[in-house]
């Protein structure tokens, strides 16, 4: 299994990464907040999970050992695939995606792009009892191994919406969301502004 890259960072897409390790080029999906902290052009390490399927081999980078755990027992719920997986971590981290869990929070796991009431149920359901290793806010201050580099102005509501169109959302529906979530906030980074915006367009549903 292919558990981390390192290496210089070659490509930055709306939900992947390129990074060089000895002249091979490996593509990795990811958050916003993962890919946010990337530079192009400069060396960092991204810790992956490997998704094998009978046609597919797919690569997902985490910025956390705990957003990458996370990942991996949202998988075991029957029906919840990566793609689903790495969407809720796209809305929470590691540690408030555990405390909703915990709680049995159905409303906010509702939140996820993908997620209904029945799945948010079922994740409760069949997690609660799994997720006390990961502790609240722990996964915020953790991500030493890749450089922080979130984009600013423009960039970042370009940036979110295109996420939002990625997880489902039209544009339409996305840009204003994100257009009014950074006029409030302008500091806001990548993660947190994709985080306001799906707030308000779970609230619309």
């Amino acid at each position: 299994m292919i558990a981390a890259l390192r290496g210089e960072v070659i490509h930055i897409g709306l939900d992947h990464g390129v990074i060089d390790c000895a002249g091979v080029g490996y593509k990795f999906l990811a958050t916003p907040s993962t890919l946010g902290r990337l530079r192009r052009g400069e060396e960092a390490t991204v810790l992956t999970d490997l998704v094998v399927k009978e046609d597919s081999l797919t690569l997902y980078g985490f910025s956390a050992d705990e957003d990458r755990e996370m990942f991996q027992v949202l998988q075991s719920v029957s029906g919840l695939g990566p793609k689903l997986a790495l969407a809720a971590l796209s809305v929470m981290g590691a540690g408030e995606l555990a405390a909703a869990i915990a709680a049995e929070d159905v409303k906010a796991l509702q939140s996820i792009p993908g997620v209904g009431k029945r799945m948010a149920q079922r994740v409760a359901l069949e997690l609660k009892d799994k997720v006390g290793a990961f502790a609240p806010g722990e996964d915020a201050g953790s991500a030493d191994s890749v450089t922080a580099a979130a984009p600013a102005g423009g960039a970042v509501v370009e940036s979110v919406t295109e996420a939002l169109i990625g997880l489902g959302f039209t544009e339409k529906a996305a840009r204003p969301v994100v257009e009014s979530a950074y006029g409030e906030n302008s500091e806001a980074d990548t993660s947190a502004l994709l985080r306001a915006a799906l707030a308000q367009l779970g609230k619309k549903k």
